[in-house]
């Protein structure tokens, strides 16, 4: 990761909205989010699972042919 764990972190607050808007037309995975969002891998990941601790995204079972997990946002949790 380029920049510091703790300035990532920090930005959850404003990633959070972002990423809940971009998941409530579907499901995608890491990649596919931190492209949407226009954000590096790793610091979407970090916010990832931020959200997924919290119970305000899941993971859906099985992983695609490239190895990743789909997520998608918890009911009544999409902007």
């Amino acid at each position: 990761m380029n920049r510091d764990t703790r300035e990532v972190v920090r930005e959850e607050p404003w990633m959070t909205p972002r990423i809940l808007t971009v998941l409530a037309a579907g499901p995608l995975t890491i990649p596919e989010l931190a492209a949407a969002i226009d954000s590096p891998t790793e610091e979407t990941t970090v916010w990832v699972m931020g959200l997924r601790r919290y119970g305000r995204l899941h993971e859906l079972p099985g992983a695609t042919d490239q190895g990743y997990f789909r997520y998608e946002a918890t009911k009544g949790e999409g902007t």
